[in-house]
């Protein structure tokens, strides 16, 4: 049995610990704490320094070697760098006494090697850290194996994308197809049905569309087809979906509802858009659309109700001459056609001057003369004849055209006004209706400046009457403007005044002479208690903020006596007089001053 000493197995052990180090495909070094070798194995030497011999690098440091090889191949830029870039990954791990893990990279033989690193502090037998040891191994093609995979991936997940995005879409518009359309819509009602709003389903289909088709060919109709999403999409908002069936069929989804005019107005849109004429090769072409609209919850609350009473919708308003729209409720469309209407013969009233004002007397009802007079628009329409401000004012508001209607009846009231007083009649202090939309016109109170210099008028004899609800729509931006008219000697009052909600703390900040209160207060006086309760409130109000008040829809000899005895002197309401045209005021100016 052979033996062995202690010394001979030290010996051995250090020999076969230097043959692993010197085979190993690993690269191994230890360096001291200047970053010097003091050890290095074959396959550094030979993968990363390029030394003759493991002796070589003892005392020298990765910058020697990488400045030498750079050297030796000036006429390739860049030959070695590694050396330089990792000796920060060594002051790491002396910094933090523990061993780290590292993945570094640099030019190696005019070529990027990457290296997963291993180093740890080397200790002497005191424990001092005097160095560190470091293990690397090249994970040059395994790093390239992950990029090739990497890039393949993404590369399948744009394909991926981009099948899903063809499975969605109509590949002739791009617009969303059936299948992504109906998904919408489902969102869209779920949203709905969660929030309590409603949702509007337009079915679109063009006019005599198989007829192009058929007479200049597919192609045309395509590039017809192609426009025609073009144009629509341009005003479908971010939040609305719009989508091609098939064929000429298109919908609209339009979430978040306010009113069924919103949905009117919005149709009419679209449908101006698609009556300008269609330039496709050559050919001039004009194209009409048909559309039915379904409301959810009313017409449906599922995607297939609401689809199939919209489709049926779209197939009334073709059986009714195409180029029209339809809503599944036929009460809904009857209201939206009368609008449609309305809104055209309202533009041409204002060319044709069928705009009229009448005029209501406000009395004091202490002594029984007028002390001003509210002008009031009228709609005298050559076949419907005088229609009242109810039916068109809020068009107006909606359409942006009460901007121009409010102007229409300043100019037509100042002007009666100044025949009055240049016939010797007083009609005390002209009240005219201001819409908050003229607030937010920069030419407004130069407007009226020019106007009342023009009718010789002053400041002091007029009065704008400006809703409650309106103020406190945006109500700092009011106030500022109102200070604007009132600085000019103008006095502001405020009209149905009760009915906003305004806070206290506005109310005294409005630049306003008087108080209105609204009819729905008065009428039911003297008997209501609430009526009454609410009216010497308003009452007391004007007394302490030194504020005048006037009623309006006062009626009955009742009515007038409570007021009165309550504080409110000045009255307005068919007990004195229904509003008048102008020759009946002319004459019940007449009579007061007789």
């Amino acid at each position: 049995m052979t033996s062995f000493r202690i010394e001979d197995l030290k010996e051995h052990n250090s020999e076969l610990l230097k043959l692993l180090t010197r085979h190993l495909p690993d690269m191994l070094w230890v360096k001291d704490l200047d970053g010097n070798y003091l050890y290095a194995n074959q396959a550094i030497c030979d993968g990363l320094l390029m030394a003759k011999d493991t002796q070589e690098p003892i005392g020298k440091g990765d910058v020697f070697f990488a400045i030498r090889e750079r050297k030796l191949h000036k006429h390739i830029p860049g030959w070695h760098t590694f050396g330089e870039l990792c000796f920060n990954s060594d002051i790491d791990v002396i910094k933090n006494d523990k061993a780290m893990k590292f993945e570094e990279y640099g030019n190696v033989k005019g070529e990027l090697m990457y290296l997963e690193v291993y180093k740890a502090p080397f200790y002497d037998k005191d424990g001092k850290t005097i160095g560190t040891v470091g293990a690397g191994r090249d994970i040059t093609k395994l790093k390239k194996i992950q990029s090739d995979l990497q890039r393949s991936l993404k590369i399948l997940d744009e394909q991926r994308d981009k099948l899903e995005y063809q499975a969605n879409h109509d590949a002739l518009t791009d617009l969303p197809n059936r299948v992504l359309f109906l998904d919408r819509l489902n969102q869209s009602i779920n949203v709905a049905k969660r929030d309590k709003e409603e949702i509007a389903l337009l079915f679109i289909d063009l006019d005599h569309f198989k007829e192009i088709n058929d007479s200049l060919g597919h192609n045309v109709g395509d590039k017809i087809l192609v426009e025609f999403a073009k144009r629509l999409n341009e005003k479908i908002e971010t939040t609305d979906t719009f989508s091609r069936l098939g064929g000429d069929e298109f919908c609209i989804v339009l979430n978040n509802i306010d009113t069924i005019d919103s949905v009117s107005n919005f149709i009419v849109e679209i449908m101006e858009t698609s009556k300008e004429p269609f330039a496709i090769e050559n050919n001039t072409l004009y194209i009409g659309m048909s559309v039915g609209i379904a409301m959810y919850p009313h017409d449906g609350v599922s995607a297939n109700a609401l689809l199939r009473n919209a489709d049926s919708a779209m197939y009334k308003a073709k059986d009714s001459g195409r180029n029209r729209y339809f809503f599944y409720d036929e009460e809904m469309t009857k209201k939206a056609m009368e609008r449609v209407f309305l809104e055209t013969e309202l533009r041409k009233a204002f060319e044709n001057d069928q705009i009229l004002v009448y005029f209501q007397p406000q009395m004091n009802a202490q002594t029984n003369k007028i002390v001003g007079a509210e002008a009031l628009v009228r709609w005298k329409h050559p076949e419907l004849g005088l229609i009242c401000p109810d039916r068109f004012i809020p068009l107006a508001e909606s359409t942006g055209m009460v901007v121009q209607l409010d102007r229409i009846v300043m100019k037509k009231a100042l002007t009666q006004f100044k025949k009055w007083k240049d016939g010797g009649l007083n009609p005390g202090k002209l009240s005219m209706n201001l819409a908050i939309k003229q607030l937010e016109e920069k030419d407004f109170v130069q407007f009226i400046q020019e106007l009342l210099s023009e009718k010789e008028c002053c400041y002091e004899n007029i009065e704008f009457e400006v809703t409650e609800s309106q103020i406190m729509k945006d109500p700092d931006k009011s106030i500022k403007i109102l200070q604007e008219i009132n600085d000019l000697g103008i006095s502001i009052s405020i009209d149905d005044f009760g009915t906003g909600y305004s806070s206290l703390a506005y109310l005294k900040r409005l630049p306003i002479k008087k108080l209105k209160i609204d009819k729905s207060f008065v009428d039911n006086l003297p008997e209501d208690l609430e009526d009454v309760a609410i009216s010497k409130t308003i009452i007391s109000l004007c007394k302490i903020l030194n504020l005048k008040v006037i009623a309006e829809g006062v009626e009955t000899l009742e009515q007038k006596d409570f007021l009165v005895q309550n504080g409110c002197s000045f009255i307005q309401g068919y007990f004195y007089s229904k509003p008048l045209n102008i020759e009946d005021m002319t004459e019940f100016l007449v009579r007061g001053a007789g």
